[in-house]
């Protein structure tokens, strides 16, 4: 079932990314703060999450536009290593999220069949 291994990625991801300490600013927040502080701290967090995979997205334009080859996968391209680097911290959100991201893209891609050739747009 896709929804199911997505959502198990997304875990296996998540965990192999808090073995490697990507985790430890985020795991004991409700410790260091509370109430309006907490919150902010949680929405910051989650902004810079947003922040670095935008920074993938932008890492894949940039290899494309100049033909590059991954410096670390030399057998692959900027543009397939840097959306795969994206597709991983999005997977890695939502995974120490505890989001339903396999049934997200599954509800999402049945909606999708309902709408429009083209969503009703040029392009």
């Amino acid at each position: 079932d896709m929804k199911e291994n997505i959502n198990k990625i997304c875990e296996n991801i998540y965990q192999a990314n808090k073995a490697k300490g990507f985790w430890e600013d985020r795991e004991d927040l409700d410790k260091k703060y509370s109430g309006n502080e907490l919150e902010f701290v949680k929405k910051a967090s989650k902004a810079q999450m947003l922040a670095l995979i935008h920074s993938e997205i932008s890492e894949a334009l940039e290899a494309d536009r100049k033909n590059l080859m991954d410096n670390k996968l030399s057998h692959r391209t900027g543009l397939e290593v840097e959306l795969a680097d994206a597709v991983i911290r999005i997977f890695d959100m939502a995974g120490g999220l505890g989001m339903d991201l396999g049934g997200a893209i599954e509800e999402k891609l049945n909606y999708n069949t309902t709408r429009p050739y083209k969503h009703g747009k040029s392009y």
